[in-house]
């Protein structure tokens, strides 16, 4: 998940939690994991998107089958 973009990681986000929920947690969330930072102020200091959505992910006890791939676009069938 490292090199996962800010954009995979916004949709990452909606998709798990909704946008409107999405957006709270991103900006008021605190994680420990991150330094006390929230998810936005650590993406803010450069931390990878990928590591905030793990963060994020334990912190709101996302189950571990959805963390892989989450925020990327879905194949055309």
């Amino acid at each position: 998940m490292g090199g996962m973009k800010a954009s995979e990681f916004q949709r990452a986000v909606d998709g798990e939690f909704g946008p409107g929920f999405a957006r709270v947690l991103v900006r008021d969330t605190v994680l420990v994991e991150l330094g006390n930072r929230t998810p936005a102020a650590a993406l803010a200091d450069g931390v990878p998107a990928g590591e905030v959505w793990i963060a994020l992910c334990r912190a709101q006890d996302v189950p571990r089958e959805r963390w892989h791939g989450a925020g990327l676009p879905q194949p055309k069938r």
